[in-house]
């Protein structure tokens, strides 16, 4: 995946913050072990998003991690970010591209749907995202359910995948053995008694797969 700038691991969503010194705190000891940063925050109004987006922005080209914006591909061009992630209500990768440029990282949730992957990548997605696989606290009723079955089917579409949904450390590895390159979470690290200790877990997921890889070749 050397192509894309970034490389298979860790994709942080951040938490809910209304407060973007407490937000910086928090992302800034973890963001080392992330391979990409998703800025999120549904409740923020638009002087606050631009505010966060551009401080998440400073903090990851320090780091070199790519930033993603949540379904806002204009804030993401004010802010400089590296991409958008857009979900089914959101504009689709043509319409993404054209205010972010043909480099951009522009990554579609695909929900439990091999259909929506199909489109997403033949309108030129970067990355598909799959879930929920599990409950998670952010979406503890969740009737999209994506399957282990639909992450290797997704691999025909030779996208990088991402898996969403209630994904611990501990579940982590079945995902990760069927071919996801990103696990994604939020409150998996974020609410964590040791956010670090919880992202290096997650790290170490694909770490472990990498070393049961290169053991059997």
């Amino acid at each position: 995946m050397s192509a894309t700038g970034w490389q298979r691991g860790l994709y942080l969503l951040t938490p809910d913050e209304s407060d973007t010194a407490r937000l910086l705190a928090r992302v800034e000891p973890v963001l080392g072990e992330a391979a990409l940063l998703q800025y999120r925050n549904k409740s923020a109004g638009p002087v606050l998003r631009h505010e966060q987006a551009a401080a998440l922005q400073t903090l990851c080209a320090r780091a070199g991690v790519p930033l993603i914006v949540n379904d806002d591909p204009e804030l993401a061009r004010a802010v400089g970010a590296a991409g958008v992630h857009l979900g089914e209500e959101d504009p689709d990768p043509v319409a993404a591209r054209r205010v972010l440029g043909e480099h951009a990282i522009v990554g579609v949730s695909c929900y439990d749907d091999i259909i929506l992957a199909r489109a997403a990548a033949k309108a030129g997605a970067g990355y598909l995202a799959f879930g929920a696989f599990f409950a998670s606290p952010s979406k503890p009723v969740q009737s999209r359910r994506a399957s282990i079955a639909l992450l290797r089917e997704a691999a025909s579409l030779a996208l990088p995948r991402v898996a969403i949904g209630g994904i611990t450390p501990d579940n982590a590895g079945a995902l990760v053995d069927a071919g996801t390159d990103l696990v994604a979470v939020i409150s998996g690290v974020f609410d964590a008694p040791d956010p670090l200790a919880a992202a290096r877990a997650y790290r170490h997921c694909f770490d472990a797969s990498s070393a049961t890889t290169g053991s059997t070749q």
